[in-house]
């Protein structure tokens, strides 16, 4: 079984840098794609970031040039670091992996998901 915790939330303000980590369980992370998504109450998952297992990525236009995804395969982690942080990336952030070719974008091809860590971005 895979499992995923985040961490690196917290309240900061606008301008500022977090970075999120996600630590995973299992022997096989380097062969996973990993994606982070965020969310906020009433509004539907966002995709932010994705790596491959070969470390292509992508990522949404909103965050594009402040955000970045990567991955240390030696600690089983990904990280997501945040730059110029905006009260619109206020959300809960989610960490999820797949054994899917690819940086996907969408959330239906991630089988695996953590708990999430919030992230509040004050003006």
């Amino acid at each position: 079984q895979v499992q995923l915790v985040e961490s690196g939330g917290g309240l900061v303000q606008a301008g500022d840098s977090l970075r999120l980590s996600c630590a995973v369980s299992g022997r096989t992370f380097a062969a996973y794609a990993m994606g982070w998504f965020r969310q906020t109450p009433g509004k539907e998952r966002e995709f932010v970031a994705a790596i491959s297992s070969g470390g292509s990525t992508n990522y949404a236009n909103s965050v594009k040039g402040r955000f970045t995804v990567y991955r240390d395969n030696a600690k089983n982690t990904v990280y997501l670091q945040m730059n110029s942080l905006k009260p619109e990336d206020t959300a809960v952030y989610y960490c999820a992996a797949t054994s899917r070719l690819g940086a996907r974008m969408y959330g239906d091809d991630y089988p695996y998901w953590g708990q999430g860590t919030q992230v509040t971005v004050s003006s």
